[in-house]
């Protein structure tokens, strides 16, 4: 049975071969309660276990971290954590206290608990986190229950096989065997779950996201896995083999060129230059990105300070998290987005409020000002960071000049409280804030006369301005980011900026786009924020098309009255000089080799 499923590109790669599918045994727990007298001896087991598991987990880290590297080594960090919770462990000994539970089943009922909070958020960061707490959970039950840690490195199969499972946690991960594991596949994930970075560090190509996947196909079939478009084929013809075989051996040049291009300064061959920083998520990616070019960090994401985290972040683990960032580019700025909560992103420790519309509600500099406590300890912890960098502070989704007036006035009060301590910081730091809402692109001018720079979160303004929301998968074709109103957004916020005097810059995923590059770029933005995979990519473009051609592109595009139209206007100048079809994601061999650029 032949079948093509498009999943998320997770790690760059193609390859051929038969499916092995793993289905993981998650241990099934008996109830059992325990006699009063054993109840202080069942929870000293709980304890055991918990502290057996962390040892086996820092035994995985540190042959993580002689295997692959530290930043990859630190994505066990958060099951480390998740075993020393409180709210984890004051959980299951009250369950076996109060309910005279068995230590398993106490805990299993706490992970239980803990899984269905997480799951209500939805979001991506949150669900990436279920696999490091399933790891958690599956190890921790196995030691109470006496039953041995599976071997799932594969040591025993004859042949090269594409992995296909449901899902796979970090641990089973970083077993695998490159020699005997060609690719994987997996039902769900995300681009950013620790299992695809593993995968990337492994070098094994991987595609997540393809829904049922692992229920349709069966050991032994052959498939083709292309981890740089996203995409299984189950069956293929022998057409299709030789095609993407061809395919491979051109995309494997075109990654040696990216490669080469690591050091090259981002200009365009009409000698615009381009400032081209990194987003990241972890403070150990900032070293990543500057290993792919990065000319600082456009965008440091804070929520994984606190998202899936039933406790407030101290003052001392932030500062430690954002000066790891500030070193690893000690002559480049570092921009550190303030807590962008609400939404679907609320930690544990947040009362979240029932709304009807979260986008609309309560979130970002909105939910920081209600909770001046939690907001404080965070602008404190950075202002303590800019004394190791050009460290720069940017407020999510602002509409008022109030909200900029409020932040500085705390910021005066925290700087003030680091002088009488003693405690260095740099006086001449700088603030600014995202442009998200059409309401902030529209009274930009006003705003950029309280700030000292814009960055362009194109994904919010893009979903605001539209009035549809991105995560529908319903409503995707109408996710436009090239409509004509979204491009008269973008052109007046450049402006506003250039008549300001302040940087403007975009740091969502419009950027990571060649279309999106050659627009901006003939916006006049040229400080643009990508991941650090893309930044190769991005630079390719930026040193391929002319600033010029991309201005009078842009020109043309601007009196286009359909998002149809923008596109085929920038398309047809950009395939002057650029082959759309080996950017990640955009080939398809049933276009003729090529995928709708829109």
């Amino acid at each position: 049975m032949r079948l093509t499923r498009d999943g998320i590109p997770a790690a760059p790669g193609i390859v051929i071969g038969p499916a092995h599918v793993l289905r993981l045994e998650i241990p099934r727990v008996p109830h059992v309660m325990v006699a009063p007298e054993e109840v202080d001896r069942e929870i000293e087991r709980f304890h055991e276990a918990r502290e057996w598991a962390k040892a086996r987990i820092r035994e995985v880290r540190d042959n993580t971290e002689a295997r692959l590297g530290e930043v990859e080594a630190h994505i066990f960090d958060p099951q480390l954590l998740m075993l020393d919770d409180a709210e984890l462990i004051d959980g299951t000994v009250e369950y076996i206290r109060e309910n005279r539970l068995s230590a398993a089943r106490a805990f299993e009922l706490r992970m239980v608990e803990f899984q269905s909070e997480w799951r209500r958020t939805g979001h991506p960061m949150v669900m990436d986190r279920l696999n490091d707490l399933m790891d958690v959970g599956n190890r921790v039950i196995r030691r109470l229950l006496g039953i041995e840690d599976p071997d799932h490195s594969l040591q025993n199969l004859r042949n090269k096989v594409i992995l296909v499972a449901r899902d796979l946690t970090p641990s089973l991960t970083v077993q695998l065997d490159r020699e005997k594991i060609l690719g994987i596949a997996t039902d769900a994930g995300t681009r950013t779950s620790h299992s695809a970075i593993l995968a990337r560090a492994l070098g094994i190509p991987a595609v997540v996201s393809l829904g049922d996947l692992s229920r349709v196909v069966q050991t032994g079939q052959e498939l083709i896995l292309d981890g740089r478009a996203g995409r299984v084929v189950v069956e293929p013809t022998e057409w299709e083999k030789n095609l993407y075989r061809e395919r491979d051996i051109r995309v494997r040049e075109w990654e040696q060129e990216l490669v080469l291009l690591a050091h090259l300064e981002p200009v365009t061959p009409d000698h615009q230059p381009v400032l081209l920083r990194a987003n990241i998520d972890l403070p150990g990616e900032a070293r990543v990105a500057r290993a792919h070019g990065a000319q600082g960090i456009g965008l440091f994401r804070t929520e994984f300070l606190v998202v899936g985290r039933s406790t407030v972040p101290g003052e001392e683990e932030q500062y430690l998290a954002y000066r790891q960032a500030a070193e690893a580019f000690p002559d480049d700025a570092v921009y550190i987005r303030t807590y962008d909560l609400g939404g679907d992103k609320f930690p544990l420790f947040l009362n979240m409020p029932q709304e009807e519309n979260p986008f609309l509600g309560w979130r970002a500099i909105r939910v920081c000002l209600d909770m001046p406590d939690l907001f404080r300890t965070q602008l404190r912890a950075i202002l303590r960071a800019t004394a190791h960098g050009d460290v720069r502070i940017m407020l999510p989704l602002v509409n008022e000049i109030d909200e900029i007036l409020q932040t500085r006035a705390l910021l005066a009060e925290e700087e003030e409280r680091l002088r009488r301590e003693g405690i260095p910081y740099n006086p001449g730091y700088k603030l600014g804030i995202m442009v998200e809402t059409p309401a902030a692109a529209l009274t930009a001018g006003d705003l950029a006369r309280h700030v000292d720079f814009f960055s362009i979160g194109t994904n919010d303004l893009v979903q605001y301005a539209l009035a549809v929301d991105r995560g529908n998968a319903r409503l995707a074709p109408r996710y436009n980011p090239f409509h004509p109103a979204v491009l008269k957004l973008l052109k007046r916020i450049a402006r506003a900026a250039r008549a300001a005097g302040i940087e403007v810059s975009v740091c969502g995923e419009l950027a990571s786009s060649p279309l999106g590059v050659f627009l901006l770029i003939g916006l006049g933005i040229t400080v643009l924020s990508v991941s650090p995979a893309s930044l190769p990519e991005v630079k390719k473009v930026i040193r391929s098309v002319p600033a010029a051609d991309a201005r009078e592109a842009v020109g043309e595009a601007l009196q286009a009255s359909t998002a149809t139209e923008v596109t085929a206007i920038l398309t047809e100048q950009i395939e002057r000089w650029l082959d759309l079809s080996f950017f990640s994601g955009r080939w398809n061999p049933t276009h003729g080799g090529r995928e709708p650029v829109a």
